[in-house]
């Protein structure tokens, strides 16, 4: 074992009956709605595929989240789990959680850098047989901190584009030592989770924080990756106007022919009334931005790490920072304008104060691929260390459930269609 002293969320609160009931009223309502995990709850009761093994997860420790860990820990394994941002836990789902047969939790909502490192520390000391995790923070620590652990890690599974990037970059170096399969990149997730999901919840948390309408307004989205793209055409829904930035060529020219303006920040900063970044990028909005903006802006990051809007500079610049709202801090110039930014800069769809998160539905989906990703390492798949799509085999698998849950019938393709299809031969 090593040296944390975190202590699982029972143990934190004050009356952890009142807790647990809460956060279990909340997963409940989750299962209800998540029929891909029900599907493989059947398979995984009956035939124990993770039996033996030792799951450590660092995830936004929601709901959605918890109906994952209960049905890896009904599968067989022993699952520890703490959070993967300090503002994304749900406190009661987090002791509704510990109270789950072979499941420890050590999630708590606002710790500061130090309690979030000895809390992943903390799910470290189970010695892990596999990891499960949102961003990457988990596997790091493993090999900078717990290499001991590395020979008994059979795999891991990466949920986020932020973490994919980092663990390939860390595979390029050539210092991943264990296998890691990239979930975040399979079209079950990337299609639905970060377009729908980041897209909806995102501007949610935006409107429910603030209480504004988006109708009218400029939303400016950095970044036109899969996670802007959704913020983009949701936002454009809501009646805004959206201006896209980028970095990448063809992202904009994509953005350009969907319709969207595309600017430099520098000169989207004086257009715009609302800010999302969505680029897992740091520094995309600095002082020079703060600089131009106009008085009473919104900025929001539905990135995965809060550098996006450098809070620094802004701190600099301003005269004066206060709570004007749950959730919103309001930065004040010497000029008077006011530049309000949502939940620290942090993910707007977890940690802002009203945060639920994606939707049930679309985390059902990205959570059944984290399961039979999961259920493939544990039962003997052989991967070498770096970073592997998701076997294109397990995201129809999860597709397949999907369409089952919602009744719908797709068309097959006959003997002389797939012959068809599989040839070279057939021409003109």
């Amino acid at each position: 074992m090593g040296e944390s002293t975190a202590r699982p969320a029972t143990e934190r609160v004050a009356d952890p009956e009142s807790a647990r009931a809460e956060g279990r009223r909340k997963m409940d309502w989750a299962r209800e709605h998540m029929p891909i995990l029900a599907a493989l709850r059947e398979e995984f009761v009956a035939t124990q595929p993770l039996a033996g093994e030792t799951v450590g997860m660092a995830m936004h420790v929601e709901a959605k989240t918890a109906v994952l860990a209960e049905l890896l820990a009904e599968g067989g394994a022993e699952v520890a789990i703490t959070g993967c941002n300090p503002l994304s836990t749900h406190d009661d789902v987090s002791v509704a959680l510990d109270a789950v047969d072979g499941v420890t939790s050590y999630a708590e909502r606002g710790v500061d850098d130090d309690a979030y490192y000895d809390a992943i520390d903390a799910v470290l000391d189970h010695e892990p047989t596999i990891t499960v995790d949102d961003g990457g923070d988990l596997v790091f620590r493993v090999h900078e901190r717990r290499p001991e652990l590395i020979e008994g890690i059979v795999g891991g599974t990466e949920e986020t584009t932020t973490g994919v990037h980092r663990l390939r970059a860390m595979a390029d170096d050539g210092a991943l030592e264990y296998p890691v399969v990239a979930v975040n990149d399979t079209p079950m997730k990337r299609l639905f989770d970060n377009v729908h999901g980041t897209g909806e919840s995102s501007l949610a948390n935006v409107a429910m924080t603030t209480n504004l309408s988006f109708a009218g307004k400029t939303v400016v989205v950095a970044g036109f990756g899969n996670c802007g793209r959704g913020v983009a055409r949701k936002a454009s829904g809501q009646n805004a106007k959206v201006v896209v930035c980028e970095v990448d060529s063809r992202r904009a020219l994509e953005a350009h022919m969907e319709g969207y303006e595309v600017l430099p920040m520098r000169e989207a900063a004086s257009e715009g009334d609302v800010f999302v970044t969505t680029t897992g990028n740091r520094d995309v909005i600095t002082r020079e931005h703060f600089e131009r903006m106009d008085d009473g802006v919104v900025l929001a990051n539905a990135g995965h790490f809060d550098v996006e809007i450098n809070l620094d500079h802004l701190g600099e610049m301003a005269e004066d920072v206060r709570e004007v709202r749950d959730g919103v801090e309001a930065y004040e110039l010497p000029d008077g304008r006011r530049i309000n930014v949502l939940a620290e800069g942090r993910l707007v769809n977890l940690a802002s104060p009203v945060a639920l998160g994606h939707p049930v539905e679309v985390m059902d989906q990205s959570f059944g691929v984290q399961a039979v990703c999961v259920r493939e390492l544990a039962t003997g798949a052989d991967y070498d260390p770096g970073v592997h799509d998701v076997p294109d085999r397990l995201d129809r698998e999860v597709a397949d459930v999907k369409l089952d849950a919602e009744d719908i019938a797709i068309d097959d393709l006959s003997e002389d269609q797939r012959e068809y299809m599989e040839s070279w031969r057939h021409g003109t």
